[in-house]
């Protein structure tokens, strides 16, 4: 590869899982990439130690969400990859967005809180590339087909660390519990969403902001395995899987490498061994968080925001000891109730955020009481 095609990638949430390995795809393949700058969270000594690696000025290295924003805008890139954790990326997404560069986008929660704001701010209708394995799934089959095609997206989900639990014994869950993912390694928040399906949900939401497809033809089902990452139906009754072993790698490297593909990611599945894949659908009783969101993606404006912003106050709450594991469906339920969208504008996605934090954190007091 030539000097002028080499990306110029800027890594958002580099000490995370999703930042620690796309370094580690770049590591592999030092003829393709440059890493230009690093955004972190506050593990400053391992930020510090990853920009050694690359021989990179500890002047390209930057600590939060602000300062995360600044380095996009004042540092030239081919590729922005957001793995930041929370709405808090909304503002390095826009900035990623406004540059011109392709963003690689691994923060589904800035799309989500940001919406229309997020899609207007696109230069190019192929600027965003999405990373989380259900959605680059669905990139994939929908290039099968035209739009007008498709009959409906299947996004797949593991069913998470509670998959076949009754509605109720949820309320004995433990944190520990919760964390227990038995496939994805992920931070406390995406896989306390994950035993809960709201990340399932917001997923949902990030389907029909990313490809257009309307909540009514975008389906959940569960797949434990996580060898299929999702599927699009179309609508000759065709239907369109992505298959792989469940590895962040190749989702990672197709958004810094698309539209091309990297030779040799990871090991592809092994097809002279057996395998089992299976199949069930979402018990909804247990699991509402899926058509809550579908609800609140429905009624759009800052109700997806609200959804994200007391979900995360629950999470943490969760994480305390204050309140049990339903208890987040109920304080996301609660927050949206008494929520009323306006006009969408940066300040009034995050004063609803605002709004909605205040709101979950006075529920979550009452539970108490």
């Amino acid at each position: 590869m030539s000097e002028a095609s080499r990306r110029r990638i800027i890594i958002l949430g580099s000490t995370g899982s999703i930042g620690t390995q796309a370094l580690d795809v770049i590591h592999r393949h030092p003829d393709r990439f440059d890493v230009v700058g690093l955004a972190a969270g506050s593990n400053r000594d391992l930020a510090y130690q990853q920009a050694d690696q690359l021989g990179l000025g500890h002047d390209r290295v930057v600590f939060g969400a602000e300062d995360a924003t600044s380095l996009v805008r004042e540092v030239s890139s081919d590729v922005v990859l957001n793995g930041i954790t929370g709405s808090v990326g909304l503002l390095p997404t826009l900035a990623a967005l406004e540059s011109g560069a392709t963003l690689a986008l691994a923060n589904k929660e800035s799309l989500i809180v940001g919406g229309e704001l997020v899609l207007n701010a696109k230069v190019r209708d192929d600027q965003i590339v999405p990373v989380d394995s259900e959605h680059s799934a669905l990139a994939q089959a929908l290039m099968a087909g035209a739009h007008s095609e498709v009959a409906k997206l299947i996004v797949t989900a593991s069913g998470g660390p509670l998959r076949g639990r009754s509605a109720d014994s949820l309320a004995s869950v433990t944190p520990a519990e919760a964390l227990a993912h038995p496939t994805w390694d992920m931070g406390l928040v995406v896989t306390t969403n994950s035993a809960t399906l709201v990340n399932k949900g917001l997923e949902v939401i990030e389907a029909h902001l990313l490809f257009g497809i309307p909540f009514d033809q975008i389906e959940v089902t569960v797949h434990p395995q996580s060898v299929v990452h999702s599927l699009v139906e179309f609508h000759d009754g065709s239907t369109l899987a992505q298959a792989s072993p469940p590895d962040m790698r190749l989702p990672i490297a197709w958004g810094l490498s698309w539209p091309d593909r990297i030779p040799g990611v990871m090991p592809g599945i092994d097809w002279s061994q057996s395998h089992t894949w299976t199949f069930e659908p979402l018990d909804e009783v247990a699991f509402p968080a899926v058509s809550m969101a579908k609800a609140a993606g429905e009624r759009g404006g800052t109700f997806p925001a609200v959804f994200n912003a007391a979900n995360e106050q629950a999470v943490y709450a969760f994480h305390r000891g204050d309140i049990s594991l339903p208890t987040i469906i109920e304080v996301i339920s609660h927050t949206l109730e008494h929520h009323d969208s306006g006009e969408m504008s940066v300040e009034a996605v995050l004063e609803a955020e605002r709004v909605a934090r205040e709101r979950a954190d006075r529920f979550i007091a009452s539970q108490g009481s």
